[in-house]
């Protein structure tokens, strides 16, 4: 997940990382927004996710009284699907160079990748026949190394601002189990000196036991990083997509999740959210099976939910205790539900459904559930 920009940036100040000095400031805080310093100012969207200077969340101002109109304008928009958390008001940097740095991990290759240009800013896109790269293994020295080892490819005069830069932000990306540590721009002073612009730092949430830092900031933002905060109080894993979805997915194992995800989109039909539940962690209590379902009670136009459940240690005769139990604890739920269900004691789990007389439809196919699903999806509760 990515950290809202401020966060990231008052992390990294922390750190040591020069960052332009900044307020948060919300909808309910911005008839108090008091500014010091000399201006001018730039105003930024908190949202997390890229592109939202082309989107225009990004404005600048001369004044307390222009930011604070910026606020109000903009304070109810979404960007890309996400709603505003708030805004960074940080004072305006005066640079001479707009440099692009990036740490990321790159799975396949199984390291860290650098990513490097001597041309940052809002349309780096279109400097990408000229990004250097290379490849770290994930530790301190080895990506000061790499990194280092790509200045030679750019002009004389970035090479000691850069060298620092990346040092410095080297040793932030592995302390905090970083996922993506991006600088864009990462600004060039006259005085040869740099600042981080604009940062986007992608953290790993199953890094939270090491990392309470972290695990502070994203609890003290609740609404900001609501799934984050979902996954820490219950240890799943839960994504609203759509909030106007049609399909309330109760499923377990990512990857088959996000494989129903797609066929849904491809059949014209809007799942509500993504899920992993991770049945093998049931341990006889339907907790989590209700707190998803208590999700499902917030879309108001979800007409059918599928479950989808492998079973490996499972026993789907408790499973299907399991899931009766916690639709009686949310009586709200009252719209046909298609339960794809495979493994361990499935004749067990069809059995107790159909006595149960609820609008259940239970089948070993996957293919013929997510059909009926699909078909299901879009009528009226």
């Amino acid at each position: 997940m990515l950290l809202l920009e401020h966060d990231a940036k008052e992390l990294a100040r922390g750190w040591g990382i020069p960052v332009p000095p900044g307020v948060f400031v919300d909808s309910q805080s911005v008839e108090s927004l008091s500014l010091t310093g000399q201006g001018g100012w730039v105003v930024k969207a908190q949202v997390g996710v890229g592109g939202r200077g082309k989107a225009g969340g990004v404005g600048f101002a001369d004044s307390a009284s222009d930011a604070a109109d910026f606020i109000r304008a903009n304070a109810d928009h979404s960007i890309k699907g996400h709603k505003i958390a708030g805004f960074r008001v940080e004072q305006k940097i005066a640079f001479v160079r707009e440099v692009y740095l990036a740490f990321m991990v790159d799975a396949a290759e199984r390291g860290v990748r650098v990513l490097l240009s001597a041309d940052g800013g809002m349309d780096v896109e279109e400097h990408a026949g000229t990004m250097l790269t290379a490849i770290s293994p994930p530790d301190e020295a080895s990506l000061v190394a790499a990194a280092s080892s790509l200045l030679t490819g750019l002009p004389a005069e970035l090479q000691s601002p850069l060298q620092s830069a990346i040092t410095a932000l080297a040793r932030m990306f592995i302390d905090f189990d970083a996922t993506l540590l991006e600088i864009n721009p990462l600004f060039i002073l006259a005085d040869g000196s740099w600042i981080a612009g604009d940062m986007k730092l992608g953290i790993d949430e199953s890094a939270f036991p090491r990392q309470p830092e972290l695990e502070r900031i994203v609890r003290a933002r609740p609404e900001a990083y609501r799934e984050s905060v979902f996954k820490l109080d219950n240890d799943f894993d839960y994504v609203g997509i759509d909030a106007h979805g049609q399909v309330g997915l109760l499923t377990t194992g990512a990857g088959l999740s996000m494989m129903l995800i797609d066929e849904m989109l491809q059949a014209g039909r809007r799942p509500y959210n993504f899920c992993d539940v991770r049945t093998g962690q049931l341990r006889g209590s339907p907790a989590r099976l209700i707190e998803v379902l208590k999700q499902f009670t917030q879309g108001p136009d979800i007409s059918v939910v599928l479950v989808n459940v492998f079973a490996g240690i499972t026993d789907l005769g408790e499973f299907s205790q399991l899931l009766l139990e916690a639709l009686d604890a949310v009586p709200e739920i009252k719209v046909p539900v298609v339960a794809r269900l495979i493994g361990n004691n499935f004749e067990a789990a069809r059995l107790r459904i159909e006595q149960s007389g609820r609008p259940i439809t239970v089948e070993m196919d996957l293919d013929k559930a997510l059909k009926l699903a699909i078909e299901q999806a879009g009528v009226s509760a």
